[in-house]
């Protein structure tokens, strides 16, 4: 694992530490990965998603609240977040992931 990679995926498990509800249980999360030009670039940012999540666990939508840079980590995050499974009940979620190097 890269070392971008690792800092994501830290900063990542601390914003499951702080769930946007409490009632939306996590039990799999699959940690964004840093775009590899981003990390040439030496680019840093963030950014902030709010998601739905079905009766089954399963993540059902994911939107972009905010972004920056723009247009640099927005794909990476979804993708991830997409991934991401919780214990049954459904409900709504939101979380910043930081893209660190």
């Amino acid at each position: 694992m890269t070392r971008p990679s690792v800092v994501a995926a830290a900063l990542l498990a601390m914003a499951f530490a702080m769930p946007a509800h409490a009632d939306l249980t996590p039990t799999k999360r699959v940690e964004p990965q840093y775009p590899p030009e981003a990390a040439r670039a030496g680019k840093t940012g963030f950014v902030e998603v709010e998601f739905s999540v079905s009766a089954d666990g399963k993540v059902e939508s994911v939107s972009v609240l905010n972004a920056k840079p723009s247009r640099t980590f927005e794909q990476a995050a979804v993708r991830a977040v997409k991934q991401w499974q919780f214990a049954p009940g459904g409900g709504r979620g939101k979380v910043r992931l930081d893209f660190n190097l």
